[in-house]
């Protein structure tokens, strides 16, 4: 029996979209590992989450997500409040372009994830996407969020399924368990031309400045809003619906795709611009200070930024 899947939602090329489930790739089960002990009693270290003030241990029901906007003032940001910002691509691996696997920087490809279709249906419209990603021997560049982050995935074909990238043997799990109970689906000439149509339409190189974390953006634009005392507008679900006419649907994601070129140089510049000189200013509470300019750290080798 395979572990649970971390992420389950939908996989789409354009107007082509089936569900899919996500699972890790590797396991450091077999690595040592050690806890810390108290050196006078031989017992573990527990850590207890605290009020900072009273010193009282607080039940994780009565935790939530907070940011400063200046020192020990916070915005309290609910669960409900961030389901309502979600992006598309919290539910959605929107595959945005395909790309030689040389012109990525190994730096870029972490965390690798099984991909497989998620329940009986979707098989055919996962068979020709992969089989399309198979056949132009590219890497599928598409967007993801995880752990409330929005990241940039690359996908491959492995057997059956979709892969990322590699790491040592022993901390690889076996595809099989993943993708033997994956259906197989013969996909005719006809379906993979219009698909490799639509591909040869998003062709592109890889360069991670333009890509834009979307997620982050959100989360200044809801701090934003709370601030200025606005409703919080949940953003529209997309629809899990499978392809019941798979050719029409890749007949109609070709003019779809070549729309979408036509604008892709456009978005690009814009992307980077708005990188380059990127700043939200939270909007002043009545009575406090004016707030700090929110402003994207640099991310430099080694760090990471923190999580609200």
């Amino acid at each position: 029996m395979a572990p649970r899947a971390n992420w389950k939602g939908f996989l789409r090329l354009s107007l082509v979209t089936c569900p899919v489930a996500l699972y890790p790739a590797t396991s450091e089960s077999e690595k040592i590992s050690f806890n810390q002990l108290n050196r006078q009693t031989g017992h573990r270290i527990k850590y207890l989450k605290v009020d900072t003030d009273t010193g009282e241990e607080v039940p994780n029901e009565d935790i939530v997500k907070g940011y400063q906007f200046e020192k020990d003032q916070f915005i309290e940001v609910s669960k409900e409040e961030l389901e309502a910002i979600a992006l598309e691509s919290t539910r959605t691996i929107e595959i945005d372009e395909f790309v030689d696997k040389a012109d990525i920087d190994p730096r870029y490809l972490i965390r690798p994830y099984y991909i497989r279709p998620d329940g009986k249906v979707g098989h055919d419209a996962f068979a020709v996407i992969r089989e399309t990603i198979r056949e132009i021997d590219k890497v599928a560049i598409g967007r993801v969020v995880l752990t409330n982050r929005e990241h940039i995935i690359a996908l491959e074909p492995m057997d059956k399924g979709l892969v990322g990238t590699l790491r040592y043997p022993y901390e690889v799990r076996s595809e099989q368990e993943y993708f033997e109970e994956i259906q197989d689906v013969k996909v005719t000439k006809d379906m993979l031309d219009l698909a490799r149509h639509i591909v040869n339409q998003k062709a592109g190189r890889f360069d991670p400045e333009k890509f834009e974390d979307h997620h982050e953006n959100a989360l200044i634009e809801l701090i934003n809003q709370k601030r200025a005392g606005k409703p919080i507008t949940p953003k529209e679900r997309p629809r899990g619906d499978n392809v019941v006419d798979l050719m029409d649907a890749l007949r109609k994601s070709v003019g779809s795709a070549a729309a979408e070129s036509k604008t892709a140089k456009k978005l690009t510049k814009k992307v980077k611009k708005a990188a380059a000189g990127q700043k939200e200013i939270l909007m002043p509470i009545a009575g406090k200070k004016p707030a700090k300019e929110v402003t994207p750290k640099k991310q430099t080798a080694g760090t990471r930024r923190k999580s609200a």
